[in-house]
């Protein structure tokens, strides 16, 4: 696409809002905290704000809505984007929803702030939906002020992008800007609030529909609701599966089974730990959603939660993501169960989110470990072997697996099947505690690094070819939770640099990109209990 096919000025942007077209509306117009029934969605502005300021924006996200560079340096790009004005065609909502959160039926939620601007068609007649968080409070506020903070802002606009180019389906993030406002939060839940500088970001999605806005339909027995928004979802999101109809929605559950599950493999490539998985976080399209308080794994524990409120119970931990996203697909077929009103189709298409986990998580370790293929004879005890020795001693995931691929097993005796000593010094690097590293632990990892010798051996295929397949999967660069801190305490203090080179790096995180290996570190000593850098709250 040229410049001349490129969007200079917003209100060029062209919106076909189907979402509010075609769904039954709030009557409701005052925006106050209340039940919204028979609804899908409830119209509200945007909170103006006193002084925004652009942070940064993504110019791969500006690409999706054909707008040019010149229109996101612009202030009406600013202006527009704080919820100060409304470009030509917006036609601003929040959605009505429910969910299950830890476990447990919460009743309506909604977007208590998230204001969607409308949705936009693109010259390739792709539908983007846009949509504000942190633009004001809604009637799904509840108690909460709809307002968000640059903290969580950061780390939001950030992750998104950065998911995006690591090969992860994700919401996309256009914009981050600064609002001129305190806004007041407790971050701790320790009775100690205080000022914070507020931001909002705009999110990008096809659909932000969510399993928990089929929930709150069912839950209220509104099923002629429900059908009408099935339906629409069908029409608008999976076209390719004709028009609705009983078999229809099996085959459309289905899809989000299929789609679910190969979201999760790669969340457990990457080392993404979500944080806070509710079935009002989990999209329809399998994509990513909600960035709250999620986390990278560092050292490799599948029993780590970035989550505060999770401490205890754990529920949404690393290596339980599988198993709580196939509980949250549970509750969407309770949810469509109406519409069908047999458990078996369902049942199968539950069976097919298994399956689908099962054989994808086997092609992604065969991936990570740069074999042609999964051979379920010998690489199943070879993945089981390695995921034990990560935790043996708290070692990198993201070092280690890029330092693996670095080996030559192109030697006749690789120096690590005589000399442990040598194994131990290619992988010192991802090693968080040294002293941890006993002979025992030595003894191991040598054993392992030989039965994967002779594995990669017998797959043919010379360390260049290797070494390519695992550096495509296996990222150098990923967005560690103290970079973002650090992003975060300069933005903070309006030196927004750190979050436009953060930006740029994440941009390639496969590549080597010499001059950023700092980036590519194991995280600091100082930042192992740091606010931010380990666990967080919901707080933002």
């Amino acid at each position: 696409m040229n410049s001349q096919q490129k969007i200079s000025n917003l209100d060029n942007l062209v919106f076909d809002n189907c979402f509010i077209r075609e769904l039954p509306a709030d009557t409701e117009t005052i925006n106050n905290r209340r039940q919204v029934i028979g609804a899908c969605y409830s119209r509200v502005l945007p909170t103006p704000v006193a002084n925004p300021q652009r942070v940064a924006y993504s110019r791969e996200a500006a690409e999706l809505l054909d707008l040019t560079t010149d229109a996101c340096e612009s202030d009406d790009f600013i202006q527009v984007f704080a919820g100060n004005r409304l470009a030509a065609g917006m036609e601003p909502y929040a959605t009505c929803y429910g969910g299950h959160q830890f476990g447990n039926w919460a009743g309506q939620l909604g977007d208590g702030r998230a204001i969607n601007l409308g949705e936009a068609v693109n010259r390739k007649g792709e539908r983007w939906a846009l949509q504000l968080k942190g633009a004001g409070p809604t009637p799904y506020s509840r108690t909460a002020d709809g307002l968000a903070v640059l903290r969580s802002s950061v780390r939001e606009f950030l992750c998104s992008e950065a998911m995006y180019h690591l090969g992860v389906p994700t919401t996309r993030a256009l914009s981050l800007m600064l609002t001129g406002e305190p806004v007041i939060r407790d971050m701790f839940y320790n009775g100690n609030p205080k000022a914070e500088p507020g931001a909002i970001v705009c999110r990008v999605a096809p659909s932000f529909t969510r399993f928990g806005n089929f929930q709150i339909l069912t839950a209220r027995r509104d099923i002629v609701l429900l059908k009408k928004l099935a339906d629409y979802t069908i029409r608008t999101d999976f076209p390719h599966l004709g028009e609705p109809s009983p078999a229809t929605y099996v085959t459309w559950f289905t899809e989000v089974c299929r789609r679910t599950a190969e979201m999760i493999v790669h969340w457990q490539r990457v080392g993404f730990v979500h944080g806070v998985m509710n079935t009002d976080n989990m999209s329809i399209l399998g994509l990513t959603i909600d960035y709250g308080p999620y986390g990278w794994l560092e050292n490799y524990d599948p029993n780590w939660t970035p989550n505060t409120t999770d401490a205890e119970e754990r529920r949404y931990r690393f290596g339980n993501q599988p198993q709580i996203a196939f509980w949250n697909l549970g509750q969407l077929a309770n949810a469509i169960y109406p519409l069908i009103e047999q458990v078996e189709p369902l049942q199968q298409a539950l069976a097919i989110y298994t399956e689908t986990f099962e054989q994808g998580w086997q092609a992604m370790m065969a991936g990570k470990l740069g074999l042609n293929a999964f051979d379920p004879a010998t690489d199943g005890e070879l993945c089981t072997g390695l995921l034990a020795l990560l935790q043996l001693v708290e070692t990198d995931m993201t070092i280690f697996y890029r330092q693996l691929a670095m080996l030559n097993t192109n030697m006749e005796t690789p120096l690590f099947v005589s000399n442990h000593e040598d194994a131990i010094n290619h992988f010192s690097m991802a090693y968080y505690v040294p002293k941890q590293v006993t002979p025992d632990y030595k003894e191991r990892l040598g054993l392992w690094l030989n039965r994967y010798f002779n594995r990669i051996k017998n797959d043919g295929a010379p360390d260049d070819i290797r070494r390519r397949r695992m550096n495509s999967v296996n990222p150098k660069y990923v967005l560690r939770n103290y970079m973002t801190q650090l992003a975060i305490d300069k933005a903070e203090q309006g030196d927004f640099s750190m979050v436009n080179e953060l930006l740029e790096l994440l941009r390639r995180p496969y590549d080597e990109q010499p001059g950023k290996e700092e980036f590519a570190a194991k995280r600091p000593d100082w930042a192992r209990q740091r606010a931010g850098c380990s666990m967080l709250s919901c707080s933002s």
